[in-house]
């Protein structure tokens, strides 16, 4: 339990590997900071139960911190994003072969 926090808790400067092409895109979420180590889920709109989920992450990026969540390889199609409560937060299109990105902080969050 302890190395998967101090994973968290570190700020995470090395590259992230997208495995985008053809009909997989990738999403990333900027977050606040408040939500390092939580995990954020989507799901094809159509099969709300087929959720994947990965954790928001400091991160640096040419000398700024921020805070995201990085969905490296996601099949083209329209997913709902899950707020931490499980409701939906709102709907984001995933285009193959494309970096997806969201500014998904407090002030700048999908209104439900």
């Amino acid at each position: 339990m302890e190395a998967s926090r101090s994973f968290f808790e570190r700020v995470h400067s090395e590259p992230v590997v997208l495995e985008i092409g053809g009909e997989i895109g990738a999403l990333i979420l900027y977050t606040d900071p408040e939500l390092r180590g939580k995990e954020i889920e989507v799901s094809p709109v159509q099969e709300p139960q087929k959720r994947t989920h990965t954790a928001v992450l400091e991160r640096r990026l040419n000398g700024k911190q921020l805070f995201a969540a990085v969905f490296a390889a996601l099949p083209a199609g329209l997913y709902t994003l899950w707020d931490l409560a499980g409701q939906p937060a709102g709907t984001v299109a995933i285009e193959g072969g494309r970096v997806n990105e969201i500014n998904w902080c407090q002030s700048q969050r999908i209104a439900r």
